[in-house]
């Protein structure tokens, strides 16, 4: 029998949201017909032309060097304390990130006579009267954690390098991926937080060639977009970095999809299980549905 477009269409539809099985079932065809139009069309093998575009560039090892250690912060001021202005000194040496600086910065604060935490206590007291909130003094929270300082600035520093490695003087210019958003967004009204969710999935989903295909593809470009965040942010010396609209939309529009493309195989939706508990966005609207999606 000759299958119509309308049969083949019917197949696709259903395979997003149901097994092998139950589509040969529901579209009245044989297991082997459903088997062979879901091969042919090509849309539940990883897309690789959407891999290309939501690829960092190739690190570049030859001629990558770290971003230059700043010279060493004045000693100041700052509270008076004598013992708390250098514990911010000290802080500020732990931060430029050098580990040969780390080290001899630990080594001092050990000399300071006072348990470290009880200068935390004391910073936390000093915010507190300055600023005439009692709330302020939870600013210290963490003031006295020399090690996890250390950790997270060593961590910066290795995105630095990877920055520089990777892009070179182009990190902060659009990428082709954030320039196809841009063009594809182009026009939408921006509403009071976002681009309207339905408008966003209908104008990315007009463009077949460059939707995820798979899971695969998903949990690909969702961490295309946050190494990329990640990369620009420890560049950014405000600190205060965050991705354009248009980016942001794309992050979230291939998220929802996680609750739409079924898994091709356990591997591939414990892939996906494993991401949604590590992304923070278990509590988010989209949530519910994926993981009914994993395990339905």
């Amino acid at each position: 029998m000759r299958l119509t477009n309308e049969q083949r269409e019917q197949v696709i539809t259903l395979r997003r949201s149901h097994s092998l099985n139950e589509v040969a079932s529901l579209a009245g065809l044989s297991l082997g017909t459903v088997k062979a139009i879901v091969s042919r069309s090509g849309l539940f093998t990883d897309n690789p032309r959407h891999r290309i575009m939501f690829t960092l560039p190739a690190r570049e090892s030859s001629g990558e060097t770290l971003p230059a250690v700043q010279e060493l912060p004045p000693q100041q001021s700052v509270t008076g304390d004598r013992e708390i202005d250098a514990l911010i000194w000290l802080r500020q040496v732990i931060e430029s990130g050098d580990p040969d600086r780390i080290e001899r910065a630990k080594l001092a604060a050990g000399k300071i006579s006072t348990p470290l935490n009880e200068l935390e206590k004391r910073y936390g007291k000093w915010l507190a009267d300055k600023s005439g909130h009692p709330f302020a003094g939870i600013g210290s929270i963490g003031f006295a954690n020399l090690d996890g300082l250390a950790e997270r600035a060593i961590e910066r520093r290795a995105n630095e390098a990877e920055a520089i490695g990777r892009f070179g003087d182009a990190l902060w210019s659009d990428t082709q991926a954030e320039a196809f958003c841009l063009e594809t967004l182009r026009g939408l009204e921006f509403g009071e937080w976002r681009y309207p969710p339905e408008q966003v999935a209908e104008r990315f989903k007009a463009i077949p060639e460059l939707m995820p295909h798979t899971l695969s593809d998903c949990l690909h470009e969702l961490a295309y977009w946050n190494d990329l965040y990640r990369l620009r942010l420890a560049c950014d010396t405000s600190r205060y970095y965050e991705s354009s609209h248009e980016a942001s939309a794309r992050d979230w529009f291939v998220f929802g999809l996680l609750a739409e493309l079924r898994p091709r195989s356990r591997d591939e939706a414990r892939a996906a299980l494993r991401y949604l508990m590590a992304s923070q966005r278990e509590d988010s609207d989209e949530a519910d549905g994926i993981l009914n999606n994993l395990i339905g």
